[in-house]
């Protein structure tokens, strides 16, 4: 089980790498660390355990955070709806993942970005497709074309950036952190 001290920190070089690609099928290894990035998200997102634990509650976890340079993530985004508590918006290891397509409509989370490996708080929007077209291998190897809108697709887009060495606060406009086009939609 990942704790926080296991979470690599903003200024290791492991963060800003270009993650090598998973080969299949997965090694004892790699299943190991599939499961320990998804386990981290559950118990992180149950309030009591997190507590215990002394965890941040975090929506994804890239292998880079954890000091792993391979294209492999976790994405829990729980579902608000009372009635859909036990049906997240998604769940899933996404490996070797690849944007495919995405909208020419930007979204930003209202409240900006947060990330377990960035302690400080960086303010400002962070723009990203509102929607995207998402490719990816599961820890079985079977590979999935999905559609992602909104918040699902935000944290995917998050999660992708850590495999690529790119950190949220890099799409923060520096001038003007709160800036705003028009037709740049806020989803949260």
């Amino acid at each position: 089980m990942f704790l926080m001290d296991d979470i690599v920190r903003d200024g290791n070089p492991v963060l800003r790498q270009e993650a090598r690609k998973v080969t299949f099928p997965l090694s004892d290894a790699d299943k190991k660390l599939a499961h320990d990035l998804m386990e981290y998200l559950e118990i992180s997102q149950n309030p009591e355990l997190c507590e215990k634990y002394k965890l941040r509650a975090g929506v994804g976890l890239a292998a880079p955070q954890v000091g792993v340079s391979k294209m492999m993530a976790s994405v829990l985004v729980p579902n608000d709806d009372e009635n859909e508590k036990d049906k997240p918006l998604f769940k899933d290891v996404i490996i070797n993942p690849v944007i495919v397509s995405n909208s020419v409509q930007r979204g930003a989370l209202t409240e900006g970005e947060g990330c377990l490996s960035v302690d400080r708080d960086v303010p400002g929007y962070v723009p990203r497709a509102a929607r995207i077209t998402l490719k990816y291998q599961d820890v079985d190897g079977q590979t999935h074309k999905i559609r992602l809108k909104n918040y699902p697709a935000i944290v995917c887009q998050h999660e992708i950036d850590h495999l690529h060495g790119i950190l949220f606060y890099d799409h923060i406009n520096k001038e003007n952190p709160f800036q705003r086009d028009d037709d740049e939609i806020f989803i949260y």
